[in-house]
């Protein structure tokens, strides 16, 4: 059973049935597989709620070519093309190594059919996971690299076929590349998400101006960081409308760097807050913003961070 963090246990949140000591979550692809930051002195995973591993696909996959991640103003642009050693590898070798009793550990699936997203799901429904995130912005190769993610009834399949695979709490990553985040979110509700992440990146680009080439080798990629924030909070406020007559969570992510940045995702709609590329920089971060919503709470009378989300005042 896992035990408590030292963190506040005003903190706590149950998520689709999961206690987590915090609301905060490591996302996929800035922490590796669990124990990237483990090796940093003062580091704990027992300061979050959730730990989100790297993005993992039926088979191994070595990425894009260099370069794959480049520093731009007030963000990042990443390619890494979902590098990874597949899912026999990850739930055979690396799910043994983690220590349970730390946090909750939620798998990330990904992959180019339906067909793959479906049978990966099903590997890691038979394996010690709490939870499946599921990333519906990858290109669906059997039409023409469209993401799943960007068309509604392709989501809706993605969906139904990891429905059918798993009884783990299921939890869809949505893309904010596309015009109707909201109807998106409906029709993954209706085939049967439980919960969502918003918002994944948004597609950029940046140019080297003396060879005229993109700087990324992929040409284009994704940016997070402080930049998309504003969006991230209209993305997650828009889903929540969609989630809240049903009591289904959100993850909300983008850009969070502080303390304060959480407490606006809380505020627009999250139960949970996404952490990620800010943990490049501090990876002790996590602990100070537990600090900063604790005091919050503290300093407003309320019992619980649960009652934060959703309690935007509109004009």
């Amino acid at each position: 059973m896992m035990t408590s963090p030292a963190t506040d246990p005003r903190l706590a949140i149950d998520f689709c049935g999961l206690a987590f000591a915090s609301p905060l979550v490591l996302l996929s692809g800035c922490v590796g597989f669990g124990e990237e930051y483990t090796r940093v002195r003062g580091f704990s995973n027992r300061d979050v709620g959730a730990v989100c591993l790297k993005g993992t696909t039926l088979a191994p996959r070595l990425g894009n070519q260099p370069h794959r991640v480049f520093e731009t103003p007030c963000g990042m642009l990443n390619a890494i093309g979902l590098q990874n050693p597949g899912v026999d590898h990850v739930v055979e070798r690396i799910l043994p190594g983690l220590d349970f009793a730390e946090t909750r550990f939620i798998a990330n699936v990904s992959g180019s059919t339906v067909e793959e997203y479906h049978e990966v799901t099903r590997r890691f429904d038979d394996s010690p996971i709490d939870a499946i995130e599921v990333n519906i912005s990858c290109p669906n190769v059997k039409e023409g690299g469209v993401a799943f993610g960007n068309d509604i009834a392709m989501s809706a399949q993605v969906v139904t076929a990891c429905r059918q695979a798993t009884r783990k709490p299921l939890i869809i990553k949505l893309s904010p590349n596309q015009t109707d985040i909201a109807g998106n979110a409906r029709a993954c509700l209706e085939a049967g998400a439980d919960a969502f992440s918003v918002i994944n990146t948004l597609m950029g680009m940046a140019i080297d101006s003396e060879r005229r080439r993109p700087v990324i080798g992929n040409n284009q990629g994704g940016l997070s960081g402080p930049a998309i924030k504003p969006i991230a909070l209209l993305k997650v406020h828009q889903v929540y409308q969609v989630c809240r007559p049903h009591g289904v969570p959100i993850i909300g992510q983008g850009g969070v760097e502080n303390g304060r940045d959480a407490l606006e995702f809380l505020i627009a709609g999250a139960s949970a807050v996404g952490i990620g590329t800010a943990l490049f920089y501090d990876p002790l971060l996590c602990r100070e913003i537990n600090a900063t919503i604790a005091d919050y709470l503290t300093r407003h009378g309320l019992e619980r961070v649960a009652d934060l989300t959703g309690t935007l005042c509109l004009n």
